[in-house]
């Protein structure tokens, strides 16, 4: 109901209330991510030996709908289901923006009106952006995704959090964060002890928080642990749109530049300029794949001062066109 928090979402109003949770599924979705949510509500049932959740699956063509590792999974319900829901979770995946269509959002649009919750898990964030759902409140989606939401939609607050709850918003990241997010939700409504219990079931040793990061460790992604490295390749990924010369970031971490590049030379195997240089067209590659930006708008968004640097840069990198890059995906 609108008025019900989240610490209420999933809470019964009776004792033999039954929680109805709707999952809307967009080709391409995450079918771990999507595992993730569901699970708990069926382990809670067993653990309880009670029907506290029930669940339904939806598609907005009510067909069968493939996940983004090919598997194809059954539609159990119609879109109707959805308005018997506590809540809805938007479970999608890769291609988000393809899947994004009048169909959808007119959906998304009528279950508020209707005051039912919605949520998103993983890039599912991005219909509720593209819905006008958000507003000012915080919200997150998968790390991959995060660079081209903030490029569309400047305006919302969106964190690298596992997940985000603010008011009657949620939103998680994906992956098995959709784990900790329906954990938090049930130990919420049903108790901690519940949710320990849930966890230990999926060899899940720390129900995670929130605030926790969604990526690891940069020490863990590098396989270094030099400090004043760290530092700079930190300072480099936070700089991406507008880079910083090799200089500027030599004296942040109190460094010459002579020792800026014996330092990555030996631990990275690779000059500092190009380290950054893999960076910007990594970044680029995403906005690329998943957005509809022009290239020049990308090529900007990566620290390219013109579009034509920037294509020769990335056919020198991955062997094709920007352009042609687009065309394949």
């Amino acid at each position: 109901m609108k008025g019900d928090t989240i610490k209420d979402m999933l809470k019964p109003r009776s004792e033999l209330d039954t929680v109805q949770v709707g999952f809307l599924l967009l080709n391409d979705f995450s079918l771990l991510a999507f595992s993730a949510a569901v699970e708990p509500l069926r382990a809670a049932n067993r653990l309880r030996e009670q029907p506290l959740f029930s669940w339904v699956t939806t598609h907005i063509s009510d067909a069968s709908v493939r996940a983004s590792n090919g598997l194809e999974v059954s539609i159990n319900s119609s879109l109707d289901a959805l308005f018997k829901c506590r809540l809805v979770l938007i479970c999608s995946g890769t291609n988000v923006e393809k899947h994004t269509d009048k169909a959808t959002l007119a959906i998304v649009r009528r279950l508020e009106r209707n005051g039912i919750t919605v949520g998103a898990v993983c890039s599912g964030t991005y219909v509720l952006a593209k819905a006008g759902m958000l507003g000012e409140r915080r919200c997150t989606i998968h790390w991959e995704n995060i660079d081209a939401m903030r490029e569309e939609f400047p305006h919302l607050e969106i964190t690298n959090d596992l997940f985000e709850i603010d008011g009657t918003h949620i939103t998680c990241s994906g992956g098995t964060a959709a784990l900790d997010m329906m954990l938090h939700l049930i130990s919420q409504a049903h108790g901690a002890k519940l949710a320990a219990e849930i966890s230990e079931t999926f060899i899940h040793d720390r129900i995670r928080d929130s605030h926790d990061r969604q990526r690891i460790e940069l020490r863990s992604r590098l396989g270094v642990s030099h400090p004043k490295l760290l530092m700079v390749v930190a300072n480099m990924e936070a700089n991406l749109e507008e880079p910083l010369s090799q200089t500027e970031l030599a004296e942040q971490a109190n460094l010459s530049t002579r020792q800026l590049e014996r330092l990555f030379k030996k631990y990275m195997q690779i000059t500092p300029t190009r380290h950054y240089l893999n960076l910007r067209l990594a970044r680029a590659r995403y906005l690329l794949r998943q957005t509809s930006m022009s290239i020049l708008s990308v090529a900007l968004a990566c620290g390219f001062i013109s579009a034509s640097h920037f294509s020769k840069c990335y056919r020198e990198t991955y062997g094709c066109t920007p352009r042609a890059e687009r065309e394949t995906n």
